[in-house]
């Protein structure tokens, strides 16, 4: 006798009217100066600052919608492709670090990229530690190149 196979059920799609929506909503080609996503902001060396939504939160202005739904204008944009939207005018440069804060990165960073084996190289990229336990070449012989290493004496900040 052959099982029947149960059927999954699509996951509803909870459809929100645009009137309805919290944020002001623009497609791709209708965004107004001065607004801005986050990557954007970012190439600009910028961070969100003082960004406030309609109820007082911090976060985005308004809603980029996605592509799929500027066919469907009186829906609002609910799919992980959307993106936010910030007033360039509210926002502050980025933070730079201290120097404590460099060291310990560097620090951080040194644990994952340094060779525990017998070799004791620092590389330029981090090591399959959890794999391996060790870079390649003490793990099976295969050479490094040069460059994509430092010895344990020339260590210097990496930030």
């Amino acid at each position: 006798m052959p099982r029947t196979r149960k059927r999954r059920r699509r996951p509803e799609v909870q459809r929100i009217p645009r009137s309805e929506a919290l944020l002001p909503e623009y497609d791709r080609t209708a965004v107004p100066e001065g607004m801005v996503t986050r990557r954007q902001l970012r190439d600009m060396n910028l961070s969100p600052g003082d960004n406030c939504g309609p109820d007082g939160a911090r976060g985005p202005v308004a809603i980029l919608r996605c592509k799929w739904c500027s066919y469907r204008p009186q829906w609002s944009c609910i799919h992980p492709t959307r993106a936010g939207l910030f007033r360039v005018d509210l926002a502050k440069p980025k933070r730079t670090p201290t120097l404590a804060q460099e060291w310990a990165l560097d620090r951080a960073m040194a644990a994952r990229q340094t060779c525990p084996g017998p070799c004791r190289r620092r590389y330029f990229h981090c090591l399959p530690l959890k794999k391996l336990g060790t870079c390649l070449e003490c793990f099976d012989g295969t050479p490094a190149d040069p460059s994509s290493y430092v010895t344990a004496a020339a260590h210097r900040l990496a930030a």
